[in-house]
């Protein structure tokens, strides 16, 4: 079973690989406590992906954190940025801002027989217009369902809960309540 993940960073290749090749082979465990003690700026996004790997591993697999190691950890040369420094005599000289691509796999020290990923349900999008086949899918309005809505809510009072703070300083009900707007006004200065 291989569990692949990939970023881009905005470090060279040529930095990155410093790390990567610190860690290749590892297991988990191993490999992140060794990117904790690496005092360089790439240890934090590959730390980061190597947790998003194993998440995926874990939640769409169900496989075991102990039981992985990095089979495959490649470092990429990504898009180069290019930018222009003035210099003497009215000259400008390029700048190459590079960037690389980070490709992981995961592989399992005991293969645990798990081929495919677990099966989540996506319901189809309703189309603009269409009516919805089920029953239990979103229900197309008409203009009888809004008057009946309008006579069943005559009596209701709309309530902005949004507005509201911690110490409802923030309601706007009525003006007799004393805002906080109201409060700061009031103190004296000095």
């Amino acid at each position: 079973m291989e569990i692949k993940a990939k970023t881009q960073l905005s470090s060279s290749p040529r930095k990155v690989r410093l790390v990567v090749d610190l860690i290749r082979g590892l297991k988990i465990d191993d490999a992140l406590s060794q990117l904790d003690f690496v005092n360089k700026k790439a240890t934090l996004a590959l730390k980061k992906l190597l947790n998003s790997a194993v998440a995926n591993a874990i939640n769409n697999f169900s496989l075991e954190k102990s039981n992985l190691f990095i089979k495959e950890i490649r470092v990429d040369e990504g898009r180069t940025l290019k930018r222009w420094m003035p210099r003497a005599r009215g000259r400008a000289t390029q700048i190459r801002k590079r960037t690389s691509k980070v490709s992981l796999v995961l592989g399992e020290l005991v293969d645990s027989g798990i081929k495919k990923a677990k099966k989540q349900k996506i319901e189809a999008p309703i189309k603009l217009g269409e009516t919805p086949k089920e029953e239990g899918k979103a229900k197309v309005k008409t203009k009888k369902d809004d008057d009946k809505k309008d006579g069943d809510e005559k009596g209701k009072k709309i309530i902005d809960h949004r507005a509201e703070g911690h110490g409802k300083h923030a309601k706007i009900e009525g003006k007799n309540e004393a805002g906080f707007a109201k409060k700061v006004f009031r103190r004296k200065s000095g």
